[in-house]
């Protein structure tokens, strides 16, 4: 059996940009991608604190070092430029991996999107 454990979370960053026409996916600073152990295409969930608002989409790297967290596409509709989301992954893994699994839960500064 497989169950589905939280392997990443970004807590509290701020949306910098959103883009309507576009494809889709989040866009996220590739420092906070290489520090929550996040890769691109990856499936992440969205939880937007100021709204309420939980979807999910797919990553692709932000400038390295600019504190990008952008939603692109049709989920641009669901947030506004400025909310302080969630981005949260998760695995599969036997119960047996999940109890010695440590997920990588990052707490960035809410006004600069960067690591402290």
């Amino acid at each position: 059996m497989m169950i589905e454990v939280l392997k990443s979370k970004i807590h509290r960053v701020k949306v910098t940009h959103s883009e309507l026409n576009y494809i889709g996916s989040i866009s996220i600073d590739e420092d906070l991608m290489n520090a929550a152990h996040i890769v691109e295409n990856e499936r992440v969930y969205i939880y937007d604190v100021n709204n309420g608002e939980r979807f999910d989409t797919y990553v692709i790297k932000g400038e390295k070092g600019s504190g990008t967290i952008g939603i692109n596409g049709a989920a641009a509709r669901k947030v506004a430029l400025g909310d302080i989301i969630l981005i949260v992954s998760y695995a599969s893994m036997t119960p047996e991996e999940a109890l010695s699994f440590r997920p990588v839960i990052l707490f960035p500064d809410t006004d600069t999107n960067k690591l402290k």
